[in-house]
């Protein structure tokens, strides 16, 4: 079986829109947008329009996560052992497992994101890996680095965080403890390639992959936020990210490789730039409001052509939601795989 979400504890301030456990996505949000952010991350908006595209990323990553764990005989979802396998008996076994879990899937009328480009993606890359010099990291437990949900305190919170509990400093004084902010992230896999550590990201697109299409990694707060968790919480040199990209077109699947480095003071930068950041977030919380950033409307979910919700009068925008869009649960990035 492949790993499904399970609940996790809420990741705001209780009785409060104060956000305090964040991970790429969420902090992405923000800074394309506070209003985006509010719309996606708060309310949960999903536009019913893209939907297909985020299905068949999922599909494609779980097949890999499998299909690695299959290679190295990790325990699997379901808490079996599973027995290291060669190439071809793990293809069969992820297609077989891709066919039942899309057999109901329904891509519309999409003619590069489908079922059918979904097998081929998912066999073209591996066939092309499948001697990879880049190799899964073991972790000092045993198992490995694939599909990992991790965690990171920092050493400041919200101004506004309630006291959670009190400590012995040691020194006879006694300490406040608030709620720090938590970073978290989802990573694919970690791998070592040519004596270096990086982190492992899956994507797919319609586009072209060339030079323009790996630029766009440098600089990201994505992959920054990717390598700065990989390096602390593994406690490894990682050097940054290896983007494996392929392309879904209507007649071919085409994979390729890219990387991304971050130094330590690039690192350390976006953390100081983070702190500026959620003392925003936390300013527009109090005062409930999320101002909308009118220079980045530009191909945003929220200003397609047939929607433009930002656009329409705000007496109005609440129904133009509700006919584009659906409401999904506020985003967690506290949830985990199994």
């Amino acid at each position: 079986m492949l790993p499904t979400p399970r609940p996790g504890p809420t990741p705001f301030l209780e009785g409060t829109a104060i956000q305090f456990a964040w991970d790429s996505t969420s902090i992405g949000a923000l800074k394309k947008c506070p209003r985006f952010y509010q719309l996606s991350i708060l309310e949960g908006w999903v536009p019913n329009r893209g939907r297909v595209d985020l299905e068949f990323g999922i599909f494609y990553t779980e097949a890999l996560e499998l299909y690695y764990k299959l290679r190295c005989g990790a325990k699997l979802a379901d808490g079996s052992q599973a027995t290291p396998m060669g190439h071809e008996e793990s293809l069969l076994w992820i297609v077989d497992e891709t066919l039942t879990r899309t057999l109901n899937w329904d891509s519309g009328e999409s003619t590069q994101k489908n079922r059918f480009t979904l097998l081929r993606c998912i066999i073209w890359y591996l066939d092309q890996f499948q001697n990879d010099p880049a190799t899964t990291v073991i972790a000092e437990d045993g198992t490995p680095l694939v599909e990992r949900s991790i965690r990171m305190e920092l050493d400041w919170g919200p101004a506004t965080a309630p006291i959670t509990e009190y400590i012995n400093m040691g020194n006879g004084n006694v300490g406040e403890v608030s709620q720090p902010y938590i970073l978290c992230a989802h990573l694919d896999r970690v791998v070592e390639f040519l004596g270096g550590v990086y982190v492992m990201d899956h994507k797919t697109t319609k586009a072209t992959i060339g030079d323009y299409y790996f630029d766009q990694w440098e600089p990201n707060n994505q992959m920054t936020c990717y390598t700065l968790l990989g390096k602390v919480v593994f406690k490894s040199p990682i050097k940054g990210v290896m983007i494996d990209a392929i392309q879904t077109a209507v007649g071919f699947s085409r994979p390729a490789r890219g990387l991304t480095y971050r130094t330590d003071s690039q690192l350390t930068e976006w953390l100081a730039d983070l702190k500026v950041w959620f003392e925003l977030a936390e300013s527009f919380a109090r005062r409930g409001h999320w101002p909308m950033n009118d220079v980045a409307c530009f191909n945003c979910a929220f200003n397609h052509h047939d929607s433009k919700v930002c656009a329409k009068d705000p007496a109005v925008r609440e129904s133009f939601l509700k006919s584009h869009f659906n409401k999904d649960k506020p985003w967690n990035p506290l949830l985990v795989r199994n």
